[in-house]
């Protein structure tokens, strides 16, 4: 006979459990997987698994001519359709040694700023539903639609605009929007405060968020974060300033970067915030100057086809959650023969492995809403 002693407990408090958040889950924003190991409420390590939502964006644009890329373009990062029209016609327009109109140079600055605006509105009302505190998405979501109103206005889309074509914009403003755009700006500067008050000053959303996933400045420089995220780790690094396009160049008086050194998601938050309070002030800056622009053309006439010549290029801009790029290479042909997308919510969202890692579960979270990403923007 032999005997077996059976250890009940034990054994089980020292094994670690395997968590799945996602891909269909309320903490994630969109069809994203986060798989971690937990030892009690602490987690041990973190993977995101990606690709659920993978259309192919890059393979498609090799099967569609230079005028119809833009519709792919505007469609991985949703919240940000204007600014991913922009980087590839920049490539296109670079590509031909193309000159652009003033009309549509300040024109594509001004729909830019507005567009981020509307981007980091989303976030700032949708982060703080995820701690818990449902108020602030109403906030936003009635200034988002003033400025939906004009955007709708001048290109026809809520969403994905389809403003932008190679040589300049799809056609003129139309009559009294200036005044239109002026108005809706003002109005939504005048409620901004409702985020200073109502989220930052509230204690609970502070302790939630004050020294919580701290990102360091070498992981932002690893894993190549970059936007909002990447300055609230002290990065001070921002397109707009640093290597100006379209008309940010004479802008500098008013473009403000915005950093932080704590780099927790409390500083994330104030970086998109203060971000957006500065983009305002260059969406007013841009209507100041579009006010005294003689009248002009706003596009430049293209031929039936568009071929661009042989060779390759990078086009990258300041997206509203970071760096956007396209890598276009050309084979003299009407479609593109290779074109890479570098999205900014693909490499901010890798930094979660570094993040996760000894935080408890609670504050996953917190941290995951912070990133402020968008699920199309990774997947592609």
């Amino acid at each position: 006979m032999t005997e077996t002693t059976v250890g009940i407990g034990g054994a089980a408090e020292s094994t670690d459990m395997v968590l799945n958040i996602g891909p269909q889950h309320p903490s994630t924003h969109g069809v994203l997987r986060l798989r971690i190991v937990l030892d009690g409420e602490r987690i041990q390590h973190a993977e995101p698994v990606i690709g659920y939502m993978h259309r192919g964006a890059e393979k498609l644009f090799e099967a569609r001519d230079y005028r119809q890329i833009v519709m792919l373009a505007n469609r991985h990062d949703w919240l940000s359709a204007f600014s991913n029209e922009l980087g590839v016609v920049m490539a296109v327009e670079r590509m031909l040694g193309m000159e652009v109109p003033e009309r549509a140079v300040w024109t594509r600055t001004l729909l830019a700023e507005l567009n981020r605006v509307l981007n980091h509105l989303m976030f700032l009302g949708s982060y703080p539903l995820e701690l818990g505190g449902i108020t602030p998405v109403f906030h936003a979501f009635r200034e988002r639609e003033e400025l939906q109103a004009v955007m709708e206005e001048v290109s026809g889309g809520r969403m994905h605009y389809m403003f932008n074509r190679v040589g300049g914009l799809k056609e003129d403003l139309p009559a009294g929007w200036l005044g239109r755009a002026r108005d809706a700006v003002a109005s939504v500067r005048s409620r901004m405060d409702v985020y200073d008050r109502l989220v930052l000053g509230n204690e609970i959303f502070r302790g939630r968020t004050r020294g919580v996933g701290v990102l360091s400045a070498e992981t932002v420089h690893a894993y190549g974060v970059s936007g909002p995220i990447a300055r609230a780790s002290g990065v001070d690094f921002d397109l707009r300033r640093d290597e100006p396009y379209l008309a940010y160049g004479e802008l500098q008086d008013t473009l403000e970067v915005v950093t932080r050194t704590e780099g927790d998601c409390l500083a994330r938050f104030e970086c998109l915030l203060e971000q957006t309070h500065n983009a305002l002030d260059l969406a007013d800056a841009c209507l100041d100057r579009m006010a005294d622009l003689p009248p002009g053309p706003i596009n430049q006439r293209l031929p039936k086809v568009l071929k661009a010549p042989e060779g390759h290029t990078y086009a990258w801009t300041e997206n509203p959650l970071g760096i956007n790029g396209y890598y276009l290479v050309s084979k003299g042909e009407k479609t593109p023969y290779r074109l890479k997308l570098r999205s900014a919510s693909f490499n901010n969202i890798q930094a979660l492995t570094e993040l996760l890692p000894g935080t408890l579960v609670a504050d996953m979270v917190a941290i995951l809403g912070s990133l402020f990403f968008v699920v199309g923007d990774i997947d592609k």
